[in-house]
Formats: structure tokens, sequence, C-alpha cells
């Protein structure tokens, strides 16, 4: 007899056309083989967290169509997590950023209970351990979203930098923010965004980044070849004014090409990181 273990995160992707009506059937397909592996290798699906997300494409209805999953029904959902990541149907992540400000302010209470017995020192460090950490994990799925929506996590952000200080909620943040050397949220997302980029154009992020980036080659020689410039794609497309704009593809390449020559060109990840750590600081405080 073996033990059976019920089988960790698995997920599968599909598209599909618009006007699919097979939608339902064609997901079923891959199921048996699913349920097949499962079994041999003594697992077990875990149907209570078995999610079905359907993200349309712009102007396309929703698609409302259950699959059966080992005999249970699944019908979608307007949301499903995945690693951490809490995904909507539009992809506007309110729901992510939702549950983040709400499991963290948690940590936060707690941290503020104890905050008496505390010194400044040991305060910041249990705030970047135990919620900015969780700030900016996975924060480049927020590039390209309006500041309202990311207005909440910054609002949190100013919370945890005011308790390090031990500051009241009123107090001017912006100082604090700098004395930490604390990025602002809208900041962080296109930190961690760029660090993505230098490391597919350099070959050592993942295949599917890297045939995201493209390096800026002119039709003719000229200087700006060794400038380090990456090709920005056009937004004269359909929903060039939403999800588009928002594409790793197309808004990275424009935050990478209007780095300082300087910052694109360095020599290792630690020293991009510190230079655009500086040149985005800058920017923001001065």
């Amino acid at each position: 007899m073996f033990p059976i273990t019920v089988m960790p995160t698995t997920q599968l992707f599909l598209s599909f056309s618009p006007s699919e009506t097979q939608v339902p059937a064609r997901i079923s397909a891959y199921l048996p083989d699913i349920s097949a592996w499962v079994s041999t290798h003594h697992l077990k699906l875990n149907l209570g967290k078995t999610e079905l997300l359907f993200l349309p494409a712009k102007g396309s209805p929703m698609i409302d169509a259950s699959i059966i999953v080992e005999g249970s029904i699944v019908s979608p959902s307007q949301s499903a997590r995945s690693l951490g990541v809490t995904l909507g149907n539009q992809l506007s992540f309110s729901g992510h950023i939702a549950v983040i400000t709400r499991t963290y302010q948690f940590s936060l209470h707690n941290i503020r209970r104890i905050r008496p017995f505390l010194t400044q020192e040991v305060t910041q460090l249990l705030v970047q351990a135990l919620v900015i950490s969780c700030l900016d994990y996975c924060n480049s799925l927020l590039a390209g979203l309006p500041a309202c929506a990311i207005k909440p996590l910054q609002l949190f952000q100013n919370a945890a930098t005011q308790l390090v200080f031990n500051q009241p909620k009123f107090t001017h943040i912006t100082p604090l923010l700098s004395s930490l050397h604390w990025l602002p949220i809208a900041a962080c997302i296109r930190f961690k965004s760029l660090v993505l980029a230098f490391q597919a154009a350099r070959g050592t992020a993942p295949p599917y980044l890297q045939s995201l980036i493209t390096p800026y080659t002119p039709a003719r020689p000229l200087r700006s070849a060794s400038a380090g410039k990456l090709t920005a794609p056009s937004l004269r497309a359909p929903g060039s004014r939403s999800l588009r704009s928002r594409l790793f593809s197309v808004l990275t390449p424009r935050w990478w090409n209007d780095l300082p020559q300087l910052v694109r060109t360095a020599e290792s990840l630690a020293i991009f990181r510190k230079r655009l750590k500086t040149h985005l600081f800058r920017l923001h405080y001065h």
C-alpha cells in the first residue's frame, strides 16, 4: 500500500478564439491525462481548491462554462490564486491588492502593539521582514496600473514608515521614506520590472522572458547602436490604452530606454541594481 498525498499546485493554460464554442470539451480533453498522471504517482487532486478562470479579450463576452473534474463540477471564478497572487478575470489586480493590505495589516498591528518596547532599528528590521518584503513580492505584475489602483499599497507603505519612526498618521511621509532609503510603491514596481529586463537582455532570465525583449538595432550604423536600448513595440493597435500598454514586452522597453546610458550599460546585475536604485531615488526625492 502506498500513501496518497494531496497534489501541490498544478496549472493548465489554454488559449481560445472568442468564437470558440467547444471550450468545456477542449479543457476536459486534457483532464484524463492529468488524472492518470496523478494516480500513477500516488497523488490526489485537491478538488476543493480547483479553480477555473477565464481571461477574455477586450470586448469579448465572459465565458460561462463549467467543467467536470473527477465527478465534481467546477464553475468559472471571478478570481483565482496562483503562487500567492490573486488573478482577477479583468487583470485589474484590485483583488490582489486588497488581499495584501488586508492580510499584512495584521502584521503591522502586531508590531504596533509592541512598538513602545522596540528601538527604531529593530522596528525597521521587523517591518522590512514582515511587511515590506510582502509588498515587493511579484509587484512587477502591477506595472502599468493607474496611480489610483496602487494607492492602497502606497498608503500601507506610508503607515509602515510612520510606525518605524513612531510618528502619527498625518506626518509628512516623503522625508521619512527618503531617510529609510525606501522607494515609493510605483518606483518599486518599476525597479523590479527593469531588473527583469536587464536579466532578459543579458540572457540570464528564463527563456519565456528573454523572448519578450529585443535589443534595438538601427537600420544603419549609429552611435545609438551601443547605447543598450531595447525595441519598443508600437502602441497603435487595438487596446493600446488598456491591457496592451501594460504588457511587459511593451511597457518595460519604454521604461528601459528612458534610463541614463550609464544605468543601461552596467557591467553586472549588482551594479545595475545599485545604479538603478540611485537613479529612481533621485527621480522621486530630489
